[in-house]
């Protein structure tokens, strides 16, 4: 069986047979898991296997788990700092930046790896304008000349730990001040104006970024739809002009900034037909249900290399894990990442400032 393009959700901390029948549609081809779904390390590891024995090939297994606001499972693991922090590390000392993005990147995947999942949606590359509260401080950084080389640190350490790396949200979220979960955003600039913004992402593709997640923000001087049901966006600038090859995530569909484009069935077949690989539909299990009866099943090669590529590498347990040197030496940048940076601070600084 093949790995279809819905990425769904299930409601608790083990399968219910509602959720084994969902999982083994051939539509379905990954699981995300939330807060909800975890308890502590043995239940999720247990949740996992339930989810791996429902077909073959097993299904790929994802979750949000940034640092900061965002990290879906907290005790038993470590207590990721929002990307901010590393940012901070870089102005006070580029290469102490650097060091800390790599290894906490690599602390991210390998504890997940370690409790089998596959791979987590980070990291974000969105430049923080000031405007979004919903980015913020998931923000590396406001400049796109620090994000870039962050970015890339950063998934390297995810590559060194055996988990790919998803860049978002694509082509960027930082400048409109609308949360897409509850209103489309309108960013208003015209392409030209959006080189920062896809900075990062040309760093990351030259260094084989494996995969990407497009935004629902709609940039109208560019196409008359979102980014993530554009084909202008998807095909024309994604693939055609930075190149990408990887993997393209939509926005999960439930969203609200998606609603403008029809119903969920509309949602689907408009974003695979704009380019998506993987549609991720979360919290809606009869939205989920009316895909799965209305939606034709959607076979292409390419997508499907794309998408086995995602799975991780797989890891000793965690407790191995954390009697690894390699764990240790992690641990103490995260410790570092807690402190207060020290910026330096230059002669002529002040005159060289600008408003």
């Amino acid at each position: 069986m093949t790995l279809g393009p819905l990425m769904v959700d299930i409601a608790g901390t083990e399968l219910s047979a509602e959720d084994r029948e969902v999982l083994a549609h051939p539509l379905v081809g990954s699981v995300i898991l939330f807060s909800r779904n975890y308890i502590e390390r043995t239940q999720l590891r247990a949740l996992i296997e339930q989810i791996h024995s429902v077909r073959t090939p097993a299904l790929l297994i994802a979750v949000d788990h940034e640092g900061g606001r965002v990290q879906r499972f907290r005790a038993g693991f470590s207590a990721l700092p929002p990307l901010r922090r590393i940012g901070h590390a870089y102005d006070a000392d580029p290469r102490q930046g650097l060091a800390m993005a790599r290894a906490l990147g690599w602390l991210m995947a390998a504890e997940l790896l370690a409790c089998g999942l596959d791979f987590s949606f980070a990291p974000c590359v969105d430049l923080d304008y000031g405007l979004s509260e919903i980015i913020g401080d998931r923000a590396f950084h406001a400049r796109a000349s620090v994000v870039a080389p962050l970015a890339v640190a950063y998934m390297h350490g995810m590559r060194d730990a055996g988990m790919a790396a998803t860049a978002k949200h694509f082509p960027g979220h930082g400048a409109v001040v609308a949360d897409s979960h509850l209103a489309l955003p309108i960013d208003r600039r015209e392409l030209m104006d959006l080189d920062e913004d896809l900075l990062p992402y040309r760093r990351l593709i030259a260094n084989a970024l494996p995969a990407v997640m497009v935004a629902h923000v709609l940039f109208p001087a560019v196409d008359a739809v979102p980014a993530s049901f554009s084909p202008r966006w998807i095909a024309q600038e994604l693939r055609q002009g930075l190149q990408f090859a990887g993997l393209v995530f939509a926005d999960d569909l439930t969203m609200a900034a998606a609603a403008a484009i029809g119903d969920l069935p509309d949602r689907a077949r408009r974003a695979l037909a704009a380019g998506c690989d993987v549609l991720p539909v979360c919290n809606d299990r009869a939205g989920v249900q009316r895909l799965l009866d209305h939606l034709k099943p959607h076979l292409d090669p390419a997508s499907q290399v794309r998408l086995i590529r995602m799975r991780g590498r797989k890891q000793p347990g965690f407790e191995t894990l954390e009697a690894s040197a390699a764990w240790r030496s992690a641990r103490e940048w995260l410790a570092r990442s807690a402190a207060k940076p020290e910026l330096k601070f230059e002669p002529g600084d002040a005159e060289t400032g600008g408003i």
